[in-house]
């Protein structure tokens, strides 16, 4: 029964319910091409790889440059490696504590371990890694399932144990069904010279658990063919359907086969393409962007490729927003915009943001990807194991190095259909806030919170999330204090958070670049019990100096319980004077000014003992609540915030 809500909640969350107004059908792939024209213009027997053969050394020499001893060196650690058994227990071990890695980590060793060994070889080309190699591709095959314990509820058991009786395409099982399918592109032949039952027993696993599967099977949610008005399609869609599109491209060499299979990747890459919202914003955050746009990107350049350049939509403006996104995101000094489930921290990955800049012709991504590129002390240019990544980064490593890294927030950025909206000002504050709607993808009860940095400082914050476990998705998942609206910068209305829901959202949200004012009613975001009739939050930043005025003017339906203000900081919060709150975070002097005759301060430490936000914030963060000491129908609340740079 629990396994049952777990599964219903997730479907919520990842795949059944989401904003109605989200989706617009473009079909901009099925419009570029049918099955007829596909067969027409798609290049077979791998004629589109770019890469050198195996055998060509001198090629591969070239290609790998100054790479080329960090691939071995890192392979050459794999030798010795032992290759760890996923227990029966470990995919039990999910439904019984909720923990994910016990089953996790082992196999991500092992496919870390592959992708390495394919790199060191591919690097050498004198056959030192081959026998190990052949241990990871065989043991792989023995595998029962490349599916994560904790998507295993796609199976018709719902149970996280694999059944041998049916396959599933996960993102892992993806991920490494395209990692194998170019281990077998370039290593069949010496796996022959071994034993041809190796390269067989690898070609017969794809074919059953990739291509076959994904061919008779209408049912993963994440495909959206039978999608219906409402429902939701996040990252999952382009990255599992960028991996099958490796797995074809690679593997299948009947035209008429693969013709349809493309096609059939077309059909299901529109539906995420058609719910994304014109404005290019990425719903999931920053930290979801190089799954969610980035896996789109990666998956129209292979169509590209694999097409003779025929089919595109590198023109489309849709597209170009997407991409654009990441960059308008950065704060600065590794900082980044984050809402919903996403990380504060990291930029993005610069190969995959100067390759969809150079695509679409986006300068801003360019110098955005080498400006990251200049700040990296990276050996390697290595994504584990997403091999196209990887040889991709390499193919356009020279180009992206002779580009002059450049990058400066904009004064703004408005996102009007998301409900996105960045200011910066001249004394350098960058404010983020945002309205949407609580049922995005890897949802927070977050309509209408802000977060703001002072000289790239994040001093208030969104949190993040934590680990995930099986709460994080199930019918607790709001149980989590990073999920809660009243664990961001959000009121407490008589005493009741945000809810859940597709419902639930700000209204009449607005940007007004003159007066850079974001103003949203946060009202509808909030249940029936907290008795509110309009609660319109505005944030209006000043130009020139450093502050932002917040300002909240509501009218209640009854009068239940004190209203209260928080905030989420992660400086150190002195409260000692009153209408006064100052805040220090690393030297950064920010105060939050309040009426102290409405509001009366308290201070909460939120303890991390999750690495997952420990890693970004340290051992902890502070709520600040601003607790009113009356009740009232109406009235407005104003709060000042000010660079304090005595």
């Amino acid at each position: 029964m629990r396994t049952q809500k777990c599964l219903t909640l997730f479907c919520l969350l990842f795949g059944i319910i989401a904003s109605a107004n989200a989706y617009v059908e473009r079909d901009l792939l099925q419009k570029a091409a049918d099955i007829p024209e596909l067969k027409s213009v798609l290049l077979m027997d791998r004629q589109w790889v770019p890469y050198p053969d195996y055998t060509d050394r001198t090629a591969w020499e070239q290609f790998l440059g100054d790479y080329r001893n960090d691939y071995i060196k890192q392979g050459e650690k794999r030798l010795d490696y032992e290759w760890k058994v996923v227990k029966a227990t470990d995919y039990i071990e999910y439904e019984r504590s909720g923990n994910r890695r016990i089953m996790e980590d082992p196999f991500g060793s092992n496919n870390g371990a592959i992708a390495d060994l394919v790199m060191a070889e591919l690097a050498e080309g004198k056959g030192r890694f081959i026998n190990q190699l052949i241990n990871g591709v065989f043991q792989s095959c023995e595998m029962t399932s490349w599916v994560l314990s904790a998507h295993l509820s796609a199976q018709h058991s719902k149970r996280s144990l694999p059944d041998y009786k049916e396959d599933v395409i996960d993102l892992t099982a993806g991920d490494l069904g395209s990692l194998l399918s170019w281990t077998y592109y370039f290593f069949h032949t010496e796996f022959d010279k071994v034993n041809p039952v190796i390269s067989e027993r690898l070609r017969h696993e794809l074919q059953k658990r990739i291509l076959d599967t994904y061919m008779k099977e209408d049912r993963f949610w994440w495909m959206a063919f039978n999608y219906k008005p409402g429902t939701l399609v996040n990252n999952w869609n382009p990255w599992c359907n960028f991996n099958v599109l490796q797995c074809f491209l690679l593997l299948e060499n009947d035209k008429e086969k693969l013709a349809e299979a493309v096609h059939r990747t077309m059909v299901s890459v529109d539906k995420f393409i058609n719910y994304t919202h014109s404005d290019g914003a990425c719903e999931e955050g920053p930290s979801y962007w190089g799954h969610a746009a980035g896996k789109m990107y990666d998956y129209l350049q292979l169509l590209y490729d694999g097409t003779g350049g025929k089919i595109s939509l590198f023109d489309q403006p849709i597209i170009k927003n997407m991409g654009e996104y990441i960059a308008r995101s950065y704060v600065g000094n590794g900082w980044v915009v984050n809402f919903a489930d996403a990380s504060a921290k990291g930029g993005g990955d610069a190969p995959i943001i100067f390759r969809y800049g150079k695509a679409v012709g986006s300068d801003v991504m360019m110098q955005y990807a080498a400006y990251l590129n200049s700040l990296s002390t990276r050996k390697s240019l290595s994504s584990g194991r997403d091999m196209f990544r990887t040889l991709q980064s390499l193919l356009y490593a020279k180009e992206m190095g002779e580009v002059e890294p450049s990058y400066q927030s904009p004064a703004y950025t408005w996102y009007p259909e998301t409900e996105f909206c960045y200011m910066t000002n001249k004394a350098g504050f960058f404010l983020a806030a945002k309205g949407g709607y609580n049922n995005e993808s890897h949802n927070h009860n977050d309509a209408g919170t802000f977060s703001l940095y002072s000289n790239t400082t994040p001093v208030f914050i969104d949190a993040g999330v934590g680990t995930y476990t099986r709460q994080t998705f199930s019918n607790e998942r709001y149980t989590i204090w990073t999920m809660q609206s009243n664990y961001h910068n959000l009121p407490m209305i008589n005493g009741v958070p945000q809810s859940f829901g597709s419902r639930y959202k700000a209204t009449a949200t607005s940007f007004d670049p003159k007066r850079m004012t974001f103003t949203a009613n946060i009202a509808t975001a909030y249940p029936e019990e907290a008795g509110v009739d309009k609660w319109v939050r505005s944030y209006t930043l000043n130009k020139n100096k450093g502050e932002v005025k917040i300002q909240d003017s509501f009218t209640l339906k009854e009068l239940k319980e004190p209203n209260q203000v928080n905030f989420l900081t992660w400086g150190k919060i002195d409260v000692s004077s009153e209408g006064i709150v100052r805040i220090d975070v690393n030297g950064e002097k920010v105060e939050l000014l309040y009426d102290k005759n409405t509001f009366t301060p308290s201070v909460e430490t939120v303890a991390l003992d999750d690495p997952r936000l420990s890693n970004v914030w340290g051992k902890e963060i502070y709520r600040l609540s601003l607790n009113a000491g009356k009740m009232v129908k109406s009235g407005t609340y104003t709060f000042t915030i000010k660079q304090n740079n005595k």
